[in-house]
């Protein structure tokens, strides 16, 4: 988007868009550009402009000043967290920081032993893991959180090429049919349909391989323009994010290694269109 480019908010669209609407209208009656605003607080303009636009989520103590500049009487403090749940929904609240951090990543990195990558799922496969873990679950709920994660996965749609999404799966997973083998194809056809568009890089860690050193769980690692990197691990009912650089340090390195021991890009993407094969001819095996 060229600078000073003004876009159109629908505050239809979501709580977080009316939310935007509302503060860029308020903002506009004051006659106030966005670098006024925000002056005196730890925020700058774009982080404030994004926020119009329902692209970033609005920090209690920036929704402080804001209401003090413009006199609005605590409105986008008192609404702020509403937002941020409405931003979250379908997600859990150990994921927000990440969900958020998606968006605009620079890179992002993941490592996934034992099931695709949220980014990577089609709906079925989604569903298929959210019967699994919540079996009496009602269907509105899991209807609402694999929307969510559909909407993520958005982000290669965009016209812009971050993030550069870069993924390590195990050749186990891919060879696991947890779905009817028509699904399983189906799945396995969505990396490599991402992989032909050049929206992400995937590798395959071969079975064969032994000892490695992300043995035990799966990573994401996100890099930014203009923030430190941040760790993302997770477990069935919780998720951990780490930015101490040691430990950053850590597991890219740990991850470098991982990295080293897989197929090539190209081999990989040969594996994973050779396993959708077998799906779709019932020659899949373990």
């Amino acid at each position: 988007m060229a600078r000073g480019q003004r876009v159109e908010i629908d505050g239809s669209e979501s709580v977080p868009s009316f939310y935007g609407k509302e503060l860029r209208f308020q903002r506009e009656r004051a006659r106030l550009t966005l670098e006024q605003l925000v002056e005196g607080s730890f925020y700058g303009a774009t982080y404030l402009s994004e926020i119009e636009r329902a692209q970033r989520r609005m920090p209690p103590d920036l929704a402080r000043h804001v209401d003090r500049v413009l006199g609005t009487d605590g409105y986008f403090e008192r609404c702020c967290e509403d937002v941020r749940r409405a931003r979250r929904r379908g997600h859990a609240a150990y994921f927000e920081r990440i969900l958020e951090a998606e968006k605009h990543a620079l890179t992002i990195d993941e490592w996934c032993p034992t099931v695709f990558p949220g980014l990577l799922q089609t709906e079925a496969y989604a569903y298929a893991l959210a019967a699994a873990i919540r079996p009496l679950e009602p269907t509105e709920e899991t209807d609402v959180k694999v929307a969510a994660r559909m909407a993520r996965a958005r982000i290669f749609e965009e016209d812009h090429a971050k993030p550069t999404y870069w993924v390590i799966l195990h050749e186990a997973l891919v060879r696991q049919p947890i779905l009817a083998p028509r699904r399983m194809a189906e799945q396995l056809d969505r990396i490599t349909g991402l992989v032909k568009r050049r929206r992400v890089i995937a590798q395959v860690l071969p079975a064969s391989v032994g000892a490695h050193p992300f043995m035990i769980g799966g990573v994401k690692v996100l890099t930014f323009a203009d923030a430190p990197p941040l760790i993302y691990t997770e477990s069935l009912h919780s998720g951990h994010t780490m930015d101490d650089p040691a430990l950053v340090a850590d597991y890219r390195k740990s991850y470098d290694l991982l990295r080293a021991a897989a197929l090539a890009p190209q081999a990989s993407l040969a594996l994973i269109e050779s396993a959708a094969e077998d799906y779709r001819n019932g020659k899949h095996s373990l």
